[in-house]
């Protein structure tokens, strides 16, 4: 989900823009960059585009807010988180010079459509991979559709809390309008990255850092 940038104050946005330098720049220094060679970086640049072209089909829920799927938790599992937001906000820049968004959302949308939902990925595979079995199904159906479908709820909740904060919306227009379509909006969102992380695995599973033949197949 993303919203209007126009909606918020400038120190809203100056403190969005802020954080998403911090979270940048951490993510630049810490991307395996050397990992990126030959075919990698063919499939890493492929799903940049992907991700534009997933994130220009946006429908708008309300005034100032847009619904569109966002596949982060996909890229997360596959890249890494730092790679991860690299990759969101090149999507993002996309959409913006496609003329579907504004300069004023980027910091905003990027947090909440790119940093947030990988961030939660990345902690939710750390603590299943310490609390759980490493089997293949648990992969799938724990990291890669439940995480998927709660990842986005958490990043269209912040962006509801968001909203009410600044007095841009009001609760009874949101819960009116807005938060019906949620439950619509996540199941599909983690069948999304379930399904894609199940062929992924099971055809290619080089491409994907998160997982190993070794830690999920083999012997079990």
């Amino acid at each position: 989900m993303e919203v209007d940038g126009a909606q918020f104050s400038a120190t809203l946005q100056w403190w969005a823009g802020g954080l998403y330098a911090l979270a940048l720049f951490v993510a630049l220094r810490l991307a395996p960059w050397r990992r990126l060679r030959g075919e990698r970086l063919h499939v890493f640049l492929g799903t940049c585009v992907c991700l534009l072209l997933l994130w220009s089909l946006r429908i708008q829920a309300m005034d100032g807010v847009y619904f569109h799927f966002l596949g982060v938790t996909s890229v997360t599992l596959i890249f890494g988180w730092s790679l991860a937001v690299v990759a969101t906000s090149l999507a993002l820049l996309g959409v913006i010079l496609n003329g579907a968004a504004h300069w004023n959302d980027f910091a905003l949308n990027a947090l909440l459509a790119g940093v947030l939902p990988s961030t939660r990925t990345q902690v939710v595979l750390v603590l299943v991979r310490s609390l759980l079995p490493r089997n293949f199904f648990i992969y799938v159906l724990v990291n890669g559709f439940l995480t998927g479908a709660l990842s986005a709820l958490a990043a269209a909740y912040a962006a509801v809390g968001l909203l009410l904060a600044s007095g841009a919306q009001g609760l009874p227009a949101l819960q009116a309008i807005l938060l019906p379509f949620f439950p619509l909006m996540f199941f599909p969102e983690g069948f999304i990255n379930g399904w894609l992380m199940t062929v992924l695995v099971a055809f290619r599973p080089h491409w994907v850092y998160s997982f190993a033949d070794e830690d999920y197949i083999n012997g079990k």
